[in-house]
């Protein structure tokens, strides 16, 4: 998720790589972004130091344990200032400001944000922290909005967005595939039918996002009486698709707030 936000940013020509600093503890997953011009280390406090602005880009469970290795550097006061930018799911702005007080007026933001932003198509969404400055929430505007879609909106509803926006990318590409699957079956070449499914995916979203019509109403449109679309749609129906589709919302959105409470133990 860290490159997709950086590489997003950086095909909008807001940064060059050489001004990315990247940390992790193993070499090995330094090679790519070494690749691109990045500054690589093995230290988060040396990106902690060296960065304005520095992504939270690890496992929640790790969190903790990321933050200690940068507050227990002899140079700790050197961190100061900084806007904290957490993608971390579950993980609320209170307990990212109680870790990250250690350091003189830091500030967070909690962003949601998904891999579609690669293509210039993310859904990101964003929750100012308490002591997040206009200048900041500019910075953060600025740097998301290139990639898609980008909102502020109440942190007790970045769960729910998460499972929708973040999770959702892979539910859609299950769903691709599927139509994929099925037009194999039904004698298409797996390029040509993966290649149709993916436009009429993005063909159909495109018809909610600029028409503002209910999705029902798209929906009947296609459904003429007694053609092969409602003959489709009853077998989707006959397999109960809404219901599992909303069973994997709500069992994303869960899930992200047992990981929130898994940190704290």
């Amino acid at each position: 998720m860290a490159k997709a936000i950086c590489k997003s940013i950086k095909k909008k020509g807001l940064i060059e790589y050489s001004q990315v600093y990247v940390s992790s503890p193993f070499s090995k997953n330094l090679d790519s972004w070494e690749k691109l011009g990045a500054n690589v280390f093995t230290d988060n406090a040396v990106v902690a130091k060296e960065a304005d602005i520095i992504f939270l880009a690890v496992k929640p469970h790790i969190l903790q344990g990321a933050v200690k290795t940068i507050s227990e550097v002899p140079w700790r006061s050197q961190i100061k200032d900084k806007l904290f930018i957490s993608i971390l799911a579950g993980i609320t702005i209170a307990d990212l400001e109680q870790m990250l007080s250690k350091f003189d007026r830091s500030r967070v933001v909690r962003v949601m944000p998904n891999t579609p932003m690669l293509a210039g198509e993310g859904c990101t969404v964003y929750c100012p922290g308490s002591t997040v400055t206009t200048e900041d929430l500019n910075v953060v505007q600025t740097l998301l909005e290139v990639t898609g879609m980008c909102q502020v909106l109440p942190e007790h509803m970045i769960n729910a967005v998460g499972a929708v926006s973040a999770s959702g990318p892979a539910f859609v590409y299950l769903f691709i595939e599927a139509l994929s699957d099925g037009g194999v079956r039904m004698g298409l070449h797996r390029e040509m039918a993966t290649r149709f499914a993916a436009q009429t995916v993005l063909g159909a979203a495109k018809m909610v996002l600029e028409t503002n019509k209910h999705m029902g109403t798209l929906k009947d449109e296609v459904c003429s009486a007694g053609g092969q679309t409602i003959a489709g749609i009853h077998a989707l129906e006959r397999g109960g698709v809404r219901g599992v589709v909303m069973d994997a919302v709500e069992a994303a959105a869960l899930k992200a707030a047992e990981l929130g409470k898994l940190t704290k133990k």
